[in-house]
């Protein structure tokens, strides 16, 4: 990403095992609904296993991810690896950025007004390379630590991708100059072809870095289609399969090619403070520990190969050597000292071992298999936040609140893949809890209806759980709030009542969310998101 930070499918959750128990709990929930009034609405009981998301179809998410050697970038993409059996991963693809890219090895100078090297005084450029070491391999580095930890990952989790496979998925792209699409590259052509293949999307085009590899591959589509009978249905095809979620537009490409030659291509601004460099500024104050030294070392820079690939503040590392914006390795020093050496200082340095930045990590969280679903619209929300302001406790819409409402809870399951990745036995880590409703997830509704849904929790751990249903009227494109009367049957049932106001209007929708947390170390909390439209 910038270093100057601009303001699915489901999880296999090992539910083989608990299939009867499921089955048997679910005739409870039915008979329950039974007895709910005859306007009331009562819902299908679930087959037992939770269909996976992404694109509705029962299919992982196809994913191909795009990153620059910023740091963090580097951390994003460790989180992505814990968390890759939740997706398709079709590329790992190195790409450029207006901060980050490697030239062309022919001493070719590049220049574009109003980067970084301009500001701040600075006038370095045009340059035949700008922050990207030669022989680049950070993407390769955490692929080889994720092959060291890949037995004890697949112990705790089904459908982690061989280390094997994921080596075969890194691709090098647009990477010699920034916003350059005149080459076709290996990540170029993967795009396309993912975009042209007959496999149902979406194609999620993951980018914490620029987008000119999209935007050549977009290019070499049209190039090739634009004069021929086929384009009208190619142009289609592509648009409608292709969903960009980027932090930013970090190379002009968007604004400069995509947009305009493909205006109906989904492009979805993924951009947050809480997962950047600003995170101290966007944490809840319940949150700020997740930010400190000691929760960092004890949960992730100190635990296991990868968190020795973490970066953090103060650890002595740089990712280009001599880099004048990355500083980030220095503990003890004030700023003025750090400029005194020549460094451009842009953020105040922070406590030894601390978070630094993960800020692209928004590009996939909404994809991660928690029950929020918000990979079906950018409005829902998730713990990638959302294309809103959400109303915090105080009674302010913010944007930053919209994703550091989750943080805490993503986090701990973080904490939790990082104990996964050193712990080779199942029954010595906490797992997620999984949360199921009974019926469709999503359902169209009467005004003046009364809506019984049901709600089943079950943790593969045997932890106790705490659960409860909640309004997310952030979400809501109805714009008022709906009383909830919960009930629960013993620690797995959790059903919720409510009446469909008479002044909602058709189409208007109502987001309903049961919320489970289980008491194990650390705690996890998994969701199941409902929602309610008005029908006319």
């Amino acid at each position: 990403m910038h270093v100057t930070p601009q303001t699915t499918a489901r999880r296999p959750r090992r539910r083989g095992r608990r299939l009867v128990t499921l089955i048997a709990l679910v005739g409870t929930m039915v008979s329950m609904g039974g007895a709910a009034s005859a306007s009331a609405t009562l819902l299908d009981p679930p087959l037992g296993v939770e269909p996976r998301g992404g694109n509705g179809h029962g299919d992982k998410p196809r994913v191909i991810l795009m990153h620059d050697p910023e740091l963090d970038d580097q951390n994003t993409l460790i989180r992505y690896l814990l968390y890759s059996n939740e997706f398709d991963t079709e590329g790992l693809v190195y790409s450029s950025s207006g901060v980050h890219w490697a030239g062309d090895g022919k001493g070719t100078k590049w220049f574009v007004p109003g980067r970084e090297y301009t500001r701040f005084g600075l006038n370095l450029c045009p340059c035949t390379s700008w922050r990207w070491k030669q022989g680049e391999r950070f993407i390769d580095d955490a692929v080889d630590i994720y092959a060291k930890v890949y037995p004890n990952l697949r112990v705790h989790a089904r459908g982690y991708p061989s280390p094997q496979e994921l080596k075969s998925k890194i691709l090098t792209g647009n990477i010699e100059f920034d916003g350059d699409i005149s080459k076709d590259t290996a990540g170029s052509e993967l795009i396309k072809r993912s975009l042209l293949d007959d496999r149902p999307g979406p194609v999620y085009l993951l980018t914490g870095a620029g987008q000119s590899t999209i935007a050549r591959a977009l290019k070499s589509i049209k190039d090739q289609y634009q004069n021929t009978p086929q384009w009208a249905a190619i142009y289609k095809k592509v648009s409608q399969k292709g969903i960009i979620q980027s932090f930013g537009d970090q190379d002009g490409t968007y604004a400069g090619y995509i947009k305009p030659n493909w205006p109906d291509l989904e492009f979805r601004q993924m951009s947050t403070s809480i997962w950047g460099y600003g995170a101290r500024g966007a944490v809840l104050p319940q949150d700020a520990k997740y930010l400190s030294a000691e929760w960092t070392k004890a949960n992730v820079s100190g635990v296991g190969p990868f968190g020795e690939f973490y970066r953090v503040w103060g650890d002595g590392k740089q990712m280009v050597p001599g880099d004048i914006f990355d500083f980030f390795g220095f503990s003890g020093l004030t700023t003025e000292q750090l400029k005194a050496m020549g460094y451009v200082v842009w953020t105040a340095p922070q406590e030894k071992g601390s978070w630094i930045s993960e800020g692209d990590t928004s590009i996939y969280m909404n994809l991660l298999d928690n029950g929020l679903r918000g990979y079906v619209d950018a409005s829902y929300g998730g713990w990638g936040g959302r294309n809103g302001a959400d109303v915090n406790a105080s009674g302010t819409p913010s944007t930053s609140y919209a994703a550091s409402r989750w943080f805490g809870a993503a986090q701990q399951d973080f904490a939790a893949r990082f104990k996964w990745s050193v712990t080779p036995k199942y029954s010595k880590a906490n797992h997620e809890p999984t949360v199921k409703v009974a019926g469709p997830l999503d359902r169209t509704v009467s005004r003046g209806q009364s809506v019984v849904i049901n709600g089943l929790t079950v943790d593969p751990d045997g932890d106790q759980l705490t659960s409860t249903w909640w309004q997310y009227t952030d979400a809501d494109t109805y714009p008022g709030t709906v009383a909830l009367t919960q009930k629960s049957a013993g620690r797995q049932l959790n059903s919720v009542r409510l009446q469909v106001p008479e002044d909602a209007l058709p189409g208007q929708t109502i987001h309903l969310i049961l919320q489970t947390t289980d008491n194990g170390s650390p705690a996890l909390t998994s969701y199941q998101r409902v929602v309610l439209t008005v029908k006319g």
